[in-house]
């Protein structure tokens, strides 16, 4: 939320020094993209945002990478386009099966953080201590609820990373103990905060370099 694709700045350097090509998205609305925002701008429309990139620079067997809210999209985009991703990596991110939506998946708090609209009504404001950069995020994204057409099951990988070093009580900490029992994933703990591609790179480099590596 409210972030774009700079955030990942650190990440993509040290993946890209290592010979692989990795896309970091700006999702329409947000960021050098805010210009887009609008009422229209919804969960479908920053799911699209991914297929297209993958269309548009022809990627097969991607490993898609979402922070927080970013899991919503993430979900959706493999969903759309099963042909092009090989994996999934949610980092400290929303995991949600069909039907749910962000609102749905997160506590009070956040969602009163959510209706906290700026001047056009139909975006919520950054929080305080967000990076300068953070902008407004649209909000029906976060209302609209996913729509799922097939088992992401079958994907290769999935694989959950944990945020342990939060300042107060981590609203992922009951999705990380769920999916750490779950076979069917992989899960992991940093001692970084919410932003891990910003508290703990090298250690989550080393995460993605092994779910790429037994593609």
């Amino acid at each position: 939320m409210c972030h774009g694709g700079w955030c990942f700045e650190d990440l993509t350097r040290r993946l890209r020094g290592l010979g692989h090509s990795v896309h970091p998205l700006t999702l329409t609305g947000l960021s050098e993209r805010r210009h887009l925002l609008q009422g229209t701008v919804n969960l479908d429309t920053h799911i699209q945002d991914v297929v297209a990139a993958l269309d548009v620079e022809d990627l097969r067997d991607a490993v898609l990478v979402g922070h927080s809210y970013g899991g919503m999209v993430i979900t959706g985009a493999a969903d759309r386009a099963p042909d092009r991703v090989d994996s999934l990596v949610y980092l400290d991110a929303v995991v949600p099966t069909g039907g749910d939506s962000c609102w749905s998946l997160v506590s009070e708090q956040e969602r009163r953080w959510y209706l906290d609209v700026d001047e056009t009504g139909y975006a919520s404001r950054p929080l305080p201590f967000f990076d300068a950069r953070a902008t407004p995020h649209p909000i029906a994204s976060l209302l609209q609820p996913l729509r799922l057409t097939a088992d992401l099951g079958n994907l290769r990988r999935r694989d959950y990373v944990y945020a342990a070093g939060w300042a107060d009580q981590s609203p992922f900490t009951a999705t990380y103990e769920r999916l750490s029992a779950d076979p069917g994933w992989t899960t992991h703990a940093l001692p970084g905060g919410h932003n891990l591609m910003r508290d703990t790179p090298d250690e989550l480099a080393k995460i993605l370099l092994d779910v790429a590596a037994y593609r």
